[in-house]
């Protein structure tokens, strides 16, 4: 079982309760708003970066230890409900651990499909983030893309870091393993001191 297997499941049980907590504090908070929202904010990105890549089946048709992990993960958020929510900023920790893992595998699975590094670096983002989009608008929150932090620009660095590595010829794992703390650290450190991407418009 290979370590880029291992980080894609660990991402899914990680979006999955990111996306079971995102519902918290709606109005409807049952059993099936809450899987459905985990369940989107887990295969969303993926399955948008299969559908551009024209690559079927879908990873999580393919694969049922995917669902698994998101069943896994809303019942664990189902259990420890309480203490999750009395975490400090569990929502944020468990979503920063699944972009960057979601990061890594959107983006050596494009390049492993024949596609410029470029297009593997937008994908990668696209895999990471585009689940969390989904959440947000499902839970009527602005989407984190589109707010000051630094979230997408997170996981373009480490796709770029996944890539230069990766052409240096640093063994597989290892690139994985850096490529994903580089992710971690950056989205930690911007939140902690407040650090944001320049306005578009001033």
């Amino acid at each position: 079982m290979s370590i880029q297997y291992i980080l894609e499941i660990v991402g899914t049980f990680a979006f999955a309760i990111s996306g079971a907590l995102a519902v918290k504090d709606q109005k409807h908070q049952d059993w099936f708003g809450a899987s459905f929202t985990a369940f989107i904010s887990s295969i969303g990105g993926g399955t948008l970066r299969d559908v551009l890549l024209d690559s079927y089946p879908l990873v999580w048709i393919s694969d049922i230890t995917i669902i698994h992990a998101i069943i896994l993960g809303i019942i664990v958020t189902f259990v420890f409900y309480k203490f999750l929510l009395r975490l400090r900023k569990t929502l944020f920790l468990f979503d920063t651990f699944g972009i960057a893992l979601f990061t890594l595998v959107g983006t050596e699975k494009a390049l492993h499909l024949g596609v410029r590094p470029e297009i593997a670096v937008i994908m990668g983002v696209f895999t990471a983030t585009m689940g969390g989009v989904i959440r947000d608008v499902m839970t009527n929150e602005i989407p984190i893309i589109y707010r000051k932090e630094v979230y997408a620009t997170a996981c373009f660095t480490g796709a770029c870091v996944y890539l230069i590595l990766d052409k240096l010829g640093v063994e597989r794992n290892t690139t994985f393993i850096i490529s994903a703390i580089v992710i971690i650290v950056l989205r930690i450190l911007a939140v902690r001191n407040g650090w944001s991407v320049p306005r578009f418009f001033r």
